[in-house]
């Protein structure tokens, strides 16, 4: 896989430079070349980002700020690189940048709104997201809508959150988030057959998360399922070993 993206950012600079010796004079083509390379530069940080490659990432996602400041999707992959990075200053720095340059793009809205809501500014959070998944142009509305719940999660308006989650699955009903936070809400209120079934609907289209796992876990146990129960623990100790949660059950094991 490494030298699957070693053979692509040869390309890539390969393509570049063959840009760089055949471009013309003008201004208007130059502007369209410098905007060219900074998409690619844009596709690579992102890409790098999803293999949380962040150093590379950022690397990228600078030479593509610089060569096209005024592109909203090239600030908001920097914003959310910064929010990896827990800079989270210069995150809402940059989601506002890009929100300036382009204020009805609802992916934007959504990061950002997210990014409030986890920040501590639910309130404002709550609004933009709204925005997000109320405007047409919005294909994928359900997630802002699920954002939405989330960030209603930690008040006192559960049956908000409750709501919201409903609202997204019933506009996608394999949405993987969604279907987890029902999952903790059937849980967290005793409705175990109800987690269990959520959980079986997650594994559809999910994978194993180690809170997930955790649940599942605690779910099986409370129906009296020891040894699904176990299943679900030996996968959490392998495939999350350093996580909190295996770290809960560690101390009960030796």
């Amino acid at each position: 896989m490494r030298h699957n993206y070693a053979v692509l950012l040869n390309l890539t600079l390969k393509f570049l430079l063959s840009i760089a010796l055949t471009a013309c004079g003008s201004i208007f083509d130059h502007g369209v070349k410098q905007s060219e390379s900074a998409d690619i530069y844009l596709q690579l940080g992102v890409r790098y980002l999803d293999l949380n490659k962040l150093e590379i990432s950022k690397q990228n996602l600078l030479i593509a700020l610089d060569k096209d400041p005024n592109n909203a999707q090239i600030q908001n992959a920097y914003a959310f690189l910064c929010e990896k990075l827990e800079d989270y200053p210069q995150a809402k720095e940059h989601y506002l940048m890009a929100l300036g340059i382009s204020p009805d793009a609802w992916s934007i809205q959504n990061n950002y709104g997210r990014f409030l809501c986890e920040q501590g500014d639910r309130q404002q959070g709550l609004e933009i997201l709204k925005k997000a998944f109320a405007t047409p142009l919005n294909d994928k509305p359900w997630i802002a809508i699920t954002n939405a719940g989330r960030c209603q999660l930690d008040t006192q308006m559960q049956n908000n959150a409750l709501s919201y989650f409903e609202k997204a699955l019933f506009l996608n009903s394999n949405y993987a988030p969604a279907l987890l936070e029902m999952q903790k809400l059937s849980f967290n209120a005793g409705d175990y057959g109800v987690a269990q079934t959520y959980f079986k609907r997650y594994l559809d289209g999910g994978t194993y998360t180690s809170a997930s796992l955790w649940i599942a876990m605690e779910t099986e146990f409370a129906l009296g399922q020891g040894q699904m129960a176990h299943t679900y623990k030996e996968k959490l100790l392998e495939q999350f070993p350093l996580s909190k949660e295996a770290k809960q059950i560690r101390p009960v094991l030796q």
